[in-house]
């Protein structure tokens, strides 16, 4: 037990030393100013993030913000580098976080009921973007949305390319209706 926890604190140590990490400087700063070991430091504000999740005001907030913030510098840092596999992590991440979102809508009633909800939604938003190659998206998707995206994405195809044409058709009807009521006007005022 005491070898795990001290190979989590060694990887977790290379982490917070890798210069190519944008946070980086801020523990190393951090670490400077205060003389504690950024590993502490990260401990330690793993831990305030935690119970403010639970009690603090605007948890909603804080935790939507981890599950976007690093995401999406990590997105446009995908796109911005010549590999491709980094870029389906993230689309894979987005997709998953999207229809997390549009659930977590319509279940909204059991946010005020629940008070650990913002800090297990933390910690699954994080078990989705984790930098493995079993990180929470990735298995959410392969087994949950995939198959059903497969299944019926002719039916989505389908009700999407009818919706675009409605959309289409009701705007050349308001641009014929303009037409229309601009020669009425002229018309009646000659």
């Amino acid at each position: 037990m005491n070898s795990k926890i001290q190979e989590y604190k060694d990887t977790l140590e290379r982490t917070l030393n890798d210069k190519s990490k944008p946070w980086v400087k801020y523990f190393e700063l951090a670490e400077q100013k205060s003389g504690v070991n950024r590993v502490y430091l990260f401990v330690g504000l793993v831990a305030f993030t935690g119970l403010y999740l639970v009690f603090g005001f605007g948890a909603e907030l804080i935790c939507n913000s981890i599950g976007f913030l690093y995401p999406a510098y990590m997105s446009m840092k995908a796109l911005e580098s010549p590999q491709k596999d980094d870029d389906t992590k993230w689309l894979t991440y987005w997709v998953v976080f999207s229809c997390f979102n549009l659930l977590e809508y319509f279940a909204d009633f059991i946010v005020g009921w629940f008070p650990l909800y913002w800090l297990i939604k933390c910690i699954f938003i994080i078990w989705c973007f984790l930098p493995t190659e079993f990180n929470g998206s990735l298995i959410i998707y392969h087994r949950v949305i995939r198959p059903y995206y497969l299944k019926h994405h002719d039916r989505i195809d389908n009700i999407a390319s009818s919706a675009a044409d409605e959309v289409d058709v009701r705007r050349l009807v308001q641009v014929a209706n303009r037409k229309i009521d601009n020669s009425m006007k002229k018309l009646s005022e000659r």
